[in-house]
């Protein structure tokens, strides 16, 4: 088993790669802006670029699911500095809309099936 297929063998929820500008901020501050590189319906990774973010910050982020608009609140399990000024950050989420998550969960049913037939 290479290590690849055991990161995604121990991964609690299976995630669809994106490659979208989104938003977060810290609740109650100004929003900035990242590139997301996968979601789940569990949380989200993206990667932001000058600016300090800490294991444990609550952050609000908005993102796009199937054309449609969706805000969650979530907190930072990990960050990683991937240069001086970027790092790679991961959200779990703590508080999504209900219809968001069936979204989420709708638009990763093609992949489990496509995952399925490899």
């Amino acid at each position: 088993m290479s290590d690849l297929q055991s990161d995604a063998d121990r991964r609690k929820y299976h995630r669809i790669g994106t490659d979208q500008v989104i938003s977060f901020a810290e609740i109650d501050n100004a929003e900035r802006l990242a590139v997301s590189k996968n979601v789940s319906t569990g949380g989200i990774r993206f990667e932001a670029v000058g600016c300090e973010i800490a294991l444990g910050d609550t952050l609000r982020v908005t993102f796009n699911v199937m054309k449609q608009t969706v805000v969650a609140i979530g907190t930072v399990v990990w960050a990683t500095e991937t240069d001086p000024i970027s790092m790679e950050v991961g959200i779990e989420f703590m508080d999504i809309d209900p219809a968001a998550l069936r979204l989420l969960e709708e638009s990763l049913s093609p992949e489990l099936e496509s995952d399925v037939s490899d």
